[in-house]
């Protein structure tokens, strides 16, 4: 097995860590019977209290940003300033792989979270090239949320511009095409896998029942 292979697992493992699932058992709650009977971090909020939300949250970007920093580090990618287009494929699979090991946890039968947190974390461990506009998505994430207070729609509508701002980004630095397309792949790759986990959030707010943050 080849050390890309071997970091690509174990930055699956890493994403499938269910933290919201945890830290409900930790205070006597399966969060997969309250609220959306979800693991990720908004659930967890409005099941246990936004503090312990919060602490999900933060758990849910590290599992991704862990091992993508560790790869990177350990490849030579971190702050590389011309990497080609196989290493920048090669860093975006691992990235993946910490995505789809929160969507598809392989310890709880394959139903995890949406990705959102977990997303954000990984993004923003490819340094430089997709850190910023990972800032920017969230500060997107923020802005909407803070405005509207539906997490979904924010979430969205953050994904769906990660990929623009990449491209924004690239272009003002000066990165090469054969550098940056990899990463706006990737990056589009999870907003349509961030829209599709949030298809029913996306229905509800269309027909007036989502939940609102701060609203039980």
């Amino acid at each position: 097995m080849s050390a890309w292979s071997i970091a690509m697992l174990l930055a699956y493992l890493a994403g499938s860590i269910p933290f919201g699932l945890l830290i409900g058992r930790a205070r006597g709650v399966d969060i997969r019977q309250h609220g959306s009977k979800n693991i990720g971090a908004t659930n967890c909020g409005r099941v246990l209290g936004r503090q312990w939300g919060m602490l999900c949250f933060v758990l849910d970007v590290f599992k991704g940003a862990g091992p993508v920093v560790a790869a990177g580090a350990w490849f030579g990618w971190l702050s590389a300033e011309n990497l080609t287009t196989t290493e920048a494929g090669l860093w975006t699979g691992i990235a993946a792989a910490a995505v789809v090991g929160h969507v598809l946890p392989v310890w709880l039968k394959f139903r995890g979270g949406k990705g959102v947190a977990t997303g954000l974390g990984a993004v923003l461990g490819i340094w430089p090239y997709m850190t910023l506009p990972g800032l920017a998505a969230f500060a997107t994430w923020i802005l909407f949320t803070a405005t509207f207070r539906y997490v979904g729609v924010s979430s969205v509508i953050s994904a769906i511009l990660l990929p623009i701002y990449l491209m924004a980004g690239a272009s003002m630095a000066g990165w090469a095409w054969t550098t940056i397309w990899p990463f706006v792949t990737v990056a589009g790759l999870m907003a349509v896998l961030i829209l599709i986990r949030h298809r029913g959030n996306l229905a509800r707010t269309w027909a007036g029942t989502e939940a609102r943050v701060g609203r039980r």
